[in-house]
Order: C-alpha cells, then structure tokens, then sequence
C-alpha cells in the first residue's frame, strides 16, 4: 500500500519541464490524466503550495504528494437490455434473470467495463421508479443472485416496499427454492447443511466453511434424480435455503463433496470428459432460483411464481444423454 505524503525534490535536469509531464515520468503506475487532477484537487503541492499542471519547473522545487485522487462517487447507469419481466405491480416487479449478468456493479467498478451491462441498469431503463434503500449502486434491490445463476429476482420500486420486503428476508418468511446438479451421487434423499460461512481468508473472492466467526447458514436439500451417465454419476436436486450467505448453496454443497457443476470456483472441473465421447462444458453455474414464495409488501396477498429451467441447462443435460 502506499503511504503518503510523498516527497519528490526536481533537479536541474528537469528545468523548463511542466509539472504535469514531470510527474507522468516518475509515477509510473500513475496516468497523465489522473495526476492533472491530483493537482487539480490540490493533492500535490509545489513548495508547499497550490500549482497549475501547466507549470514550468525551474528545477529546485520540492513536490509533495498528499494522497490519490477521489473519484466521484459511482452511481448505476441506465441502459436498454431486455429483461425478463415476470410479474409487476405499483410497488414491485419479479424479474428472471439469466446467467452471466451481474446484479449490480462491485463498489470498486469504474465507470467503464464494470458497470455496464449489469441487471440495476437494465431495471433503471425499464422502470421509472425503483427504491433508494440500497444507494445509488444498487436501487431497488433487495436480494441478489450470484452473477452465474439464473433465475428469480424481486425488485422494489420504493422505499416502503424495500424495507417490507427486506422485514420479511430477515424474518426467513420468503421461500427461495433452487435446482442444481452436482458432481457425485449424494447418498440421502435429503438433507440439512447447517455450517457458519465466512470470508476465505486466502482466496478472497471464496466463501468457505472451516472459518472461524462465520455468520449462520442454512440450506435444505432434496434428490430429484440420481444421474448415471458417461460423463460420470451427477444428483439433480431442489435446494431451499433459510438464510442468503454469499455462495450458500455453492460452498454448501462443496462442503459435502458435491460441487455444482460449472462453479469451478468450488472445484468442479472445466470440463466433462466420457469415454469415446465428445468433451462437454457447462460455462455457467448449474444452478437457477426456480421458485419464490413470499407475501405481497402492501396487501398481504400471498404471492407465488416459478421459472422452469432456461433452455441452456436443459440442453446440457440433453448433451449428457440423459433420459
């Protein structure tokens, strides 16, 4: 980490140099445009005063560095990608979403590649309103999917909404039902996994089990169909969880040696291989939010919706010539 403030002394040999070009060349992790408004904000100082990055070094002077730039504070941007509507109201939408798009960008985004294409902007260009409880990088959501899962998502459209619904998360009372396929033939027709998670200490994008202080969580699960292909042995099963943990069903179920096939996070593989048989992939997570259950915010009608697997789970099964 750097530490600052920094102290650069100019020499002669710089003489006639602007302050901005002299700077560009011994910053080199640093670019043009971000130290002309480092200087700008009055973050770097020439003799202990304020500078122009247009001034002309004499070749004597003494620059301290107070610290990196601040960056304006990262808001959503609104962009017209088709979104799966299926269920809106005044106060909410229920939204299927597919694998691969984010539900919102990470707090270290920028305003280029990070923050684009993400479910946040496509909801801030198709609905007029949403709710401001999360901030300005997240309006209107609730809960989240992992980035790979595909599936249901409530969104709230005001702050009245959003705390009643987040009031019902927080008291267990919305059912969240997934399907998933993982690796290995899991040996009980159902099960609880109730094990803390935490952050990995090593691996920070992880989530593990065998870290101390985890916060609790809870997944239910259930064998739909015990898979015997060339491929390998693959259980299909329904997955309820009481609690929303980062990567809880994922961590969970590789907890007990059965990761979710295409979260090579968790230690499925790449790939698929079978004897005489072309090599498969899967490049998603074989997992999908199938069903939400959970009462409607305003009038207490109780409310339900379900999603069928999207077509590209379905046809990776067809591709393992499953019957």
């Amino acid at each position: 980490m750097v530490e600052f403030p920094q102290s650069l002394a100019v020499t002669a040999e710089s003489s006639g140099s602007r302050l901005d070009q002299f700077l560009a060349s011994h910053l080199s992790d640093t670019s043009r445009a971000r130290i002309q408004r480092m200087i700008e904000e009055e973050r770097i100082l020439v003799n202990g005063a304020a500078a122009k990055p247009s001034l002309r070094l004499r070749g004597d002077e003494r620059i301290t560095i107070l610290g990196e730039v601040k960056p304006p504070p990262l808001r959503a941007i609104a962009e017209e990608i088709p979104l799966d509507i299926v269920y809106e109201d005044d106060d909410l939408a229920v939204v299927n979403k597919p694998a691969g798009m984010m539900v919102h960008a990470g707090a270290g985004a920028t305003d280029s590649a990070r923050n684009r294409g993400t479910l946040v902007n496509a909801l801030l260009h198709h609905f007029q309103q949403l709710s401001a409880v999360s901030g300005d990088l997240r309006p209107g959501i609730v809960h989240r999917l992992d980035k790979e899962t595909s599936g249901l998502i409530i969104v709230a459209k005001n702050d009245a909404t959003h705390r009643r619904l987040a009031t019902q998360f927080s008291s267990r009372q919305v059912k969240k039902t997934y399907v998933a396929l993982v690796h290995g033939r899991l040996r009980t027709d159902r099960g609880t996994i109730h094990t803390s998670i935490s952050r990995d200490r090593v691996r920070r994008t992880r989530m593990t089990t065998r870290g101390s202080g985890g916060r609790e969580a809870i997944t239910h699960y259930a064998v739909e169909k015990r898979i015997e292909s060339a491929y390998g042995k693959f259980t299909l099963i329904e997955v309820r969880i009481d609690t929303g943990r980062t990567h809880q069903i994922r961590v969970h179920m590789a907890s007990l040696g059965h990761p979710i096939v295409g979260d090579t996070l968790y230690g499925a593989p790449h790939d698929l291989r079978g004897k005489n048989l072309p090599t498969i992939s899967l490049p998603r997570n074989f997992l999908h939010a199938a069903k939400l259950e959970f009462e409607h915010p305003r009038t207490q009608e109780p409310l339900s919706f379900g999603q069928p697997l999207p077509e590209e789970l379905n046809q990776f099964l067809d591709r393992m010539k499953i019957e």
